[in-house]
């Protein structure tokens, strides 16, 4: 998903409560959202499937990421997901530190969500995560943003989340 494809328009986060969603649908996506109104699509060029946006076009960004994987008929197991997702972030020189871990549902998937501190050599990040497993996909809804923005990004993560609808 490129930035084009969002046109969304840059704004900053603003609070939680004042944020307006607007929908938002792709027929490359196995869901349909309502995303933060101002905010910008991202390319990381990672590979990944979905969409990705932040606050802003300069650092610092509250950054969200809705990704989904074909399960090709594979078993899922949530917790190896963690794991993987915990080693590559280790792999890149942070140190992580496990917050919070519960059961979690949207749009009517079940899954397992955890949310994490990560000290960096530039500072800190929380990090929260949610593992779905869809009857097609894994879904990786991802927010990350820096301590002092979290409790406000995060209120806004579950406002966004609380749109999601698979399909």
């Amino acid at each position: 998903m490129t930035a084009a494809a969002l046109a969304l328009a840059a704004s900053s986060l603003g609070a939680a409560g004042a944020q307006t969603l607007v929908p938002f649908s792709d027929a490359k996506l196995p869901f349909r959202v309502s995303l933060p109104q101002g905010w910008l699509g991202a390319d990381f060029a990672d590979g990944t499937s979905g969409v990705s946006l932040v606050s802003a076009k300069a650092p610092p960004a509250t950054l969200i990421r809705l990704l989904f994987m074909p399960k090709n008929g594979a078993a899922v197991d949530l917790n190896t997901e963690f794991s993987k997702f915990e080693a590559g972030l280790k792999s890149s020189g942070v140190t992580l530190k496990q917050l919070s871990s519960r059961a979690a549902r949207y749009g009517g998937v079940g899954g397992s969500e955890r949310e994490y501190s990560v000290t960096h050599p530039q500072g800190q990040l929380r990090i929260r995560v949610w593992y779905g497993n869809g009857a097609k996909n894994l879904y990786s809804f991802q927010l990350t943003d820096s301590p002092a923005r979290y409790a406000a990004a995060n209120a806004l993560f579950t406002k966004v989340l609380a749109t999601v609808r698979f399909q």
